[in-house]
């Protein structure tokens, strides 16, 4: 139920400028997943069988912040990426606790250009895996959760020297919940929330900060299957780094932006959210679009 590694470009910045300390989450202020990724219907299982899903999107980063929101950082500060992210889900005829049980793989195909301090770094390449198991429940025809948790391999290229690197060389365990109420002609809201929980990277002895974090996207269903609105995230991180590179302070952020959302009777659906983050602290501030598509066979 999440994408991973899509800002690893931005993750180790703060390894590249004498602002580093005041960046959160191993000097950055980034966590595991590219908050505000999900959108409507991020709580609905679909039914038994394989799907595919596919996200695509990219973003920028042009501000460091610190513990009172102000700018930090060398002014020709600039992080790019772009993202396609192939997710597979499995939902199996079987059930567990009452709920369909699934399972599902990510694996994410990214570009990253990062300029800071007079130097520019850029890869493109394979991120870091993700796997994970789902408990999916259907209350009623508008009604619907999800429950499961999702692990981060490090299976993406890593240099602690290199600020575009694809992957975060840690394993992560992250728990997830999400709802849905969807109504063809009327209200329609959706959250799905997360907690992070980082290994240590060895490469660094550091440890970064839990975080608890959560996608959200309200809107309006216009009926023949089109929803109008608008998402965004919220991001907390809760503990400290801890090690060599901790930050000083915990990162936090917000965002907001409109969403949309088109679905037809064949299994397709496409939603589309752009994002203009704010009120962030201790990590860096951007804006990102991004597109799911969820493809019938």
């Amino acid at each position: 139920m999440s994408t991973v590694m899509l800002r690893r470009g931005v993750a180790a910045l703060g390894m590249s400028m004498a602002a580093a300390a005041c960046q959160a989450t191993e000097g950055n202020g980034l966590g595991l997943y590219p908050d505000g990724l999900e959108n409507f219907l991020s709580g609905a299982l679909p039914p038994s069988g394989v799907h595919t899903l596919v996200y695509a999107g990219g973003g920028q980063y042009d501000k460091l912040r610190d513990n009172d929101g102000k700018h930090i950082g060398p002014p020709d500060f600039k992080v790019k990426f772009g993202a396609v992210v192939p997710r597979v889900v499995w939902v199996t005829p079987h059930t567990l606790l009452g709920g369909q049980l699934a399972f599902e793989a990510l694996a994410p195909l990214l570009s990253v250009d990062v300029r800071a301090g007079g130097q520019t770094f850029s890869k493109v390449g394979v991120g870091d895996l993700v796997l994970g198991a789902v408990l999916g429940y259907h209350h009623s025809p508008a009604l619907h959760s999800a429950f499961g948790f999702d692990i981060y391999a490090p299976t993406g290229q890593y240099d602690r020297n290199n600020p575009a690197s694809l992957g975060r060389n840690v394993w992560a365990l992250q728990p997830v919940a999400a709802v849905s109420y969807a109504q063809p002609v009327g209200l329609n809201v959706d959250v799905k929330a997360m907690w992070d929980i980082p290994r240590r990277n060895d490469d660094t002895q550091t440890r970064s900060g839990q975080a608890l974090h959560a996608d959200y996207a309200m809107g309006w269903g216009l009926g023949n299957g089109w929803v109008v609105g608008v998402g965004g995230h919220v991001y907390r991180q809760i503990t400290d780094d801890k090690g060599p590179n901790a930050g000083t302070g915990k990162a936090s952020s917000l965002a907001i932006g409109p969403s949309l959302r088109y679905a037809n009777d064949k299994g397709l659906m496409i939603t589309v959210k752009f994002q203009q983050e704010f009120h962030v602290r201790n990590r860096p501030e951007g804006q990102q679009l991004w597109v799911k598509a969820s493809l019938p066979f």
